[in-house]
């Protein structure tokens, strides 16, 4: 199987709990995660960015504050988890910074990922975060998550990461080297399935459960990943972690299943802006800025001529014309009555106008998407 991080520029890495702790002591395996630091580094010399969403949380804090084996009730869970995540932060940022990498703690709930202005402030801090050289650690926030609004395992959690982030690829390491045909520890008939063309019911017939009892995850979560990314345009990786340097490992061909993705991860975004979103309200912008968008960049405040309608920030809203053609859609950096106000002004005077530093940009054009200038 060709290196498909090869070509990546963005890669979330998913760190499973029974890969950073023993399921002896319930101690760290800092020796592993050493191993696991440097080929991220290896990763960053190459010039690529990466996530990581990492378990484990629950897993040392429960041993930290000496609870039974066992299930869990939901209060003892995020008890545990707000006294694990000190540690598993303190991990994370003494083992990286033998590699000269900044980590940096980010912890999301559902919300954070669905809800259109935490889901664009949350990717503005990961971008910045990776932009100023930082590598993120992302968690669940499960010290005031519910059984209402959990993600329910950081699989998933890591999915809708690569999603908002516009991943190329996503490397779920776990306690399992790939997809199998059945359960490989009750088959011995079961076949390994080295890559996935598409998540048909067949496919998903061949999940099992967890194994390793630390996480709650199984090959099930995973396969509802690996549907949420590859729909995002994201590149899955299910591959075996245990092993010291387990990035090295897949990129040298370990045993792992790859699956593909059912388009690329702009093409993916610019359609959910397009025809997903609901319009609240209508930008009419001048001639020197439908040019500006034919040519690929953003709407600055200074070609706006127009703003109607009642929108927040992260909003969609159409682009219109002088003459009411459609040009664009896009997410809005800006609510209505702040758009108003800095509405054919230079990005420089923003400040000033509204009292804070907001966006250079009306809407970036991450944000936009082309949906009448095909026409014209």
């Amino acid at each position: 199987m060709s290196d498909v991080l090869a070509a990546s520029r963005t890669i979330v890495v998913k760190v499973g709990s029974a890969l950073l702790v023993d399921s002896c002591g319930g101690n760290l395996r800092r020796d592993w995660l050493t191993s696991l630091s440097a080929d991220i580094a290896a990763l960053r010399r190459e010039g690529k960015q990466v996530l990581l969403v990492s378990s484990g949380a629950i897993a040392l804090g429960r041993r930290a504050l000496n609870l039974k084996n066992g299930a869990l009730r939901l209060e003892e869970s995020q008890a545990a988890a707000a006294a694990g995540q000190v540690r598993l932060a303190e991990a994370y940022a003494d083992i990286l910074k033998g590699e000269n990498i900044v980590a940096a703690q980010v912890l999301l709930t559902l919300g954070d990922t669905e809800e259109r202005r935490r889901y664009l402030n949350a990717r503005a801090t990961l971008k910045t975060l990776m932009a100023l050289g930082s590598v993120p650690v992302i968690n669940e926030n499960d010290t005031v998550a519910t059984a209402e609004i959990r993600f329910g395992d950081n699989d998933r959690l890591a999915a809708r990461v690569a999603s908002m982030m516009e991943a190329d690829c996503l490397v779920l390491l776990s306690d399992v080297d790939g997809l199998y045909s059945a359960d490989p520890t009750r088959d011995p008939e079961a076949r390994h399935i080295p890559e996935v063309e598409a998540i048909t019911p067949a496919i998903e017939a061949m999940a099992g459960g967890s194994v390793s009892g630390l996480g709650h995850g199984g090959m099930a979560s995973k396969l509802i990943a690996a549907k949420i990314a590859t729909g995002a345009g994201c590149e899955v990786i299910i591959a075996k972690g245990k092993t010291f340097h387990p990035i090295a490992a897949v990129r040298s061909d370990a045993r792992s299943t790859r699956f593909k993705a059912s388009t690329t991860s702009a093409a993916a975004r610019k359609r959910w802006i397009a025809g997903v979103l609901k319009p609240q309200g209508t930008l009419v912008i001048d001639a020197g800025a439908v040019q500006a968008l034919a040519l690929g960049k953003s709407l600055l405040p200074a070609g706006i001529r127009q703003v109607d309608g009642r929108f927040d920030r992260g909003d969609a809203v159409v682009v219109r014309d002088g003459e009411g053609r459609e040009i664009a859609r896009g997410l809005a950096a800006y609510g209505a009555a702040d758009a108003e106000r800095i509405a054919g002004k230079r990005s420089l005077e923003i400040e000033a106008i509204l009292g804070y530093r907001g966006r250079d940009e009306m809407i970036h054009r991450d944000d936009l998407a082309l949906t009448g200038l095909a026409d014209r």
